[in-house]
């Protein structure tokens, strides 16, 4: 089982003591960790060599015994950034769950309004099969007075047969009456019964006139319902013509508003655009303030190390741990070889370890320089990810650069013990100690070049507080601009939506009305074709009746003459009888 762990030393005259392992945490699944309760410590193993607070993670069997351990920084880092990223990917999901609660309002507020659209289309629906019955009747009832022209016309036409045989008939009595006239030219009287035949054929031409009457007073009645539906159908024609300017009064404006609206986005575009670019330039500005803080951090704790070391250092040359020499003189010789031996290979190991996390170090510092390049031609979308990126290795870093400050810490103290162990060694060895080393050790060089490296450190530290200072003048105006400018954009973008949300609203109404144009003028322009098409042939029902009024007239007239001549011969026949 995976355990988190605290080395613990005890601290001892010779040597750097005992280490031993404080359990604090148990791991129970992958991203789930437990306290342990209690105080549980362990023997660590004998090659561990990890300073005391050190932070390591190890691996127990069921008997708490040590199988594999590692120092815990890196992985530590690993665990913090799952949890991290968990803790962002439950708060996106929380986000995108109270979107699909917007979504889910709006879309419920957007099937109310569509429901209150559709029964108003009903609505309209209803009155247009409403409108579409009365058209209905009016189209039978021209259909009745169709027929009954058809029926007048087939009337006329069997008067006009009729008609044209009296005139035959009447033709062949003129042409016989003219015979007649002739022979009568000579005989100059006419007896009682031809006077009586001519009296009868007069009398059958005279009864064989049409009858007009009948006809006209349905051609009046048609003409009646012929105005009738024109004055219903105009009525009709007006209120499609007002449908008409309707949606074109409609049109226009939704024309003109998408216009508008194009010119509003693109205006917003290039807002936006203006916007990203100050967002790149304030996150390359916050990006160099955090370089710069971490540096910062990074030299106030190496200042911190140094200014320990010098205190630790400063103890030495005082006299302060005098008592270590003496122990270390009143050893065995052999005894305390083996502890220069042991102490030197654990200084060897220490220091290869160090060198690694130095080494690792830098070359997290190289892949946070390379994703800043990334992002600096990166698109937006791209962009995203790779800031989400830089700011996972940044944390990396920051966590290998704190685990590694006390490291060097504990490899300095390492190779102190190990010099003043090496010069009591040498000392009793008989070997030849350095000037100013055979009854003492001289720490002032050392004390000298730890202050000058203090006095560089705050030098340092000094011109990038300055530089970081200067840094965070220099982006308050511009995150000021970009906050003020992003809110703007919000607004300009929730407005835009809601213009374009009642744009299509608007379309949508100017669709269904020429729809309703479109089908308003397919349902009377037939109605209004088969109304003309029945007034023209009853118009021309009309003028061929004038025509019969007019042959009438001219028939009376005829056989009035006729009869006038058959009474004078008549006349004369009485007067020659006399």
């Amino acid at each position: 089982m995976l355990y988190l762990a605290e080395v613990l030393r005890k601290a001892r005259v010779i040597g750097g003591g005992r280490a031993e392992l404080k359990l604090l945490a148990c791991q129970r699944a992958e991203l789930s960790w437990s306290a342990v309760s209690g105080e549980e410590i362990i023997a660590a193993p004998d090659d561990l060599t990890l300073g005391a607070g050190a932070l390591v993670m190890v691996e127990l069997s069921a008997a708490k015994q040590v199988q594999r351990y590692a120092e815990a920084g890196r992985q530590l880092v690993s665990i913090l950034q799952n949890f991290s990223r968990f803790h962002e990917k439950a708060k996106t999901q929380e986000e995108e769950i109270e979107q699909w609660k917007q979504s889910l309002t709006y879309q419920s507020q957007e099937l109310n309004r569509r429901e209150m659209e559709i029964e108003a289309a009903q609505e309209q629906l209803q009155q247009i099969e409403e409108d579409l019955e009365r058209l209905e009747k009016q189209r039978e009832e021209i259909e009745t007075a169709q027929a009954e022209a058809t029926q007048l016309r087939e009337e006329y036409e069997r008067k006009s047969q009729e008609l044209e045989g009296a005139w035959a008939q009447l033709r062949g009595e003129t042409s016989r009456l003219e015979e007649r006239q002739s022979e009568l030219q000579q005989m100059t009287l006419l007896d009682a019964q031809q006077a009586t035949q001519f009296q009868e054929m007069l009398d059958r031409i005279a009864a064989a006139t049409m009858p007009t009457d009948s006809i006209q007073s349905q051609l009046n009645a048609s003409f009646e319902v012929i105005a009738a539906q024109e004055a219903a159908l105009h009525q009709h024609w007006q209120n499609l013509d007002q449908q008409r300017s309707m949606a074109q009064q409609v049109q226009q404006e939704v024309d003109h508003q998408v216009q508008s609206l194009q010119e509003r986005w693109n205006g917003w575009q290039q807002s936006h655009t203006a916007l990203l670019q100050s967002q790149a330039e304030l996150e390359s500005k916050q990006s160099q303030l955090q370089l710069k803080q971490e540096q910062t951090q990074l030299l106030i704790a190496q200042l911190q190390a140094q200014e320990t070391l010098h205190q630790q250092v400063a103890q030495l040359a005082d006299g302060m741990d005098r008592s270590m020499f003496q122990a270390l003189e009143q050893l065995p010789l052999e005894e305390l070889q083996g502890i220069v031996t042991d102490l030197e290979k654990d200084l060897e190991k220490l220091s290869r370890f160090v060198s690694s996390q130095e080494e690792e170090l830098v070359l997290q510092q190289q892949t946070i320089e390379e994703v800043r390049q990334q992002i600096q031609t990166a698109s937006e979308y791209d962009r995203l990810r790779l800031e989400t990126e830089l700011a996972d290795e940044q944390d990396r870093y920051q966590m290998l650069n704190e685990t590694l400050v006390g490291q060097r810490r504990n490899l300095q103290e390492r190779q102190m013990t190990l010099k003043c162990h090496q010069t009591v060694l040498a000392k009793r060895q008989g070997y030849p100690l350095p000037p100013n080393e055979a009854n003492s050790i001289d720490l002032t060089p050392i004390l000298k070049a730890i202050e000058q490296a203090k006095h560089q450190l705050s030098t340092q530290l000094r011109s990038l507080e300055q530089e970081v200072a200067d840094l965070r003048s220099a982006i308050e105006p511009v995150q000021a601009a970009v906050q003020t400018q992003t809110v703007s954009q919000a607004q300009e973008w929730q407005a835009l939506q809601e213009v374009e949300q009642q744009l299509r609203t608007q379309i949508k109404t100017a669709a269904e009305l020429w729809g309703q144009v479109n089908l308003y003028q397919e349902l009377i322009q037939p109605v209004q074709d088969n109304l003309n098409r029945l007034k023209q042939h009853t118009e021309a029902a009309a003028a061929t009746l004038n025509q019969v009024h007019e042959i009438s007239a001219s028939q009376h007239h005829a056989v009035a003459e006729m009869r006038q001549v058959v009474h004078q011969l008549t006349g004369n026949l009485a007067e020659a009888t006399v």
